[in-house]
């Protein structure tokens, strides 16, 4: 059995990306975003849950704009466009899951750009199931 206090774990985490589990069909990742920082518009090919712990933020998603705070949860269906920033004085903190995993078995991307960096050198490619 796999057991999280997650708000916990996800608000000690410094590293902008960690990979908590990896599953078959699922990944638990936690992230923190900066102040002024932001994740990075994007589209994946796998849909992801993220629910808020902590700040405030913006989500985009499929051209829809809404604010985030602790306790929100937006969904992004797999092939669609999206980003979140954070708005805040303070980092915005949230958890993801991803279903298949998205990123490497444990990895742990301290910020955005080692981030970026790893994804475009093909490092941060989730395990084949």
């Amino acid at each position: 059995m796999e057991h999280y206090t997650i708000a916990t774990i996800a608000e000690k985490s410094p590293d902008f990306r960690r990979v908590l589990w990896t599953g078959k069909h699922t990944q638990l990742v936690i992230m923190t975003i900066p102040p002024g920082g932001e994740i990075g518009e994007e589209v994946h090919e796998v849909d992801q849950i993220l629910t808020f712990v902590s700040g405030t933020g913006e989500a985009k998603v499929s051209g829809q704009t809404r604010k985030v705070n602790q306790g929100d949860l937006v969904v992004v269906p797999a092939g669609h466009k999206h980003n979140f920033t954070n708005e805040g004085p303070n980092p915005l903190v949230l958890y993801t899951v991803y279903g298949p995993p998205e990123h490497a078995e444990g990895a742990v991307h301290k910020t955005k750009e080692e981030a970026d960096a790893l994804e475009e050198a093909g490092k941060d490619e989730p395990p084949q199931s």
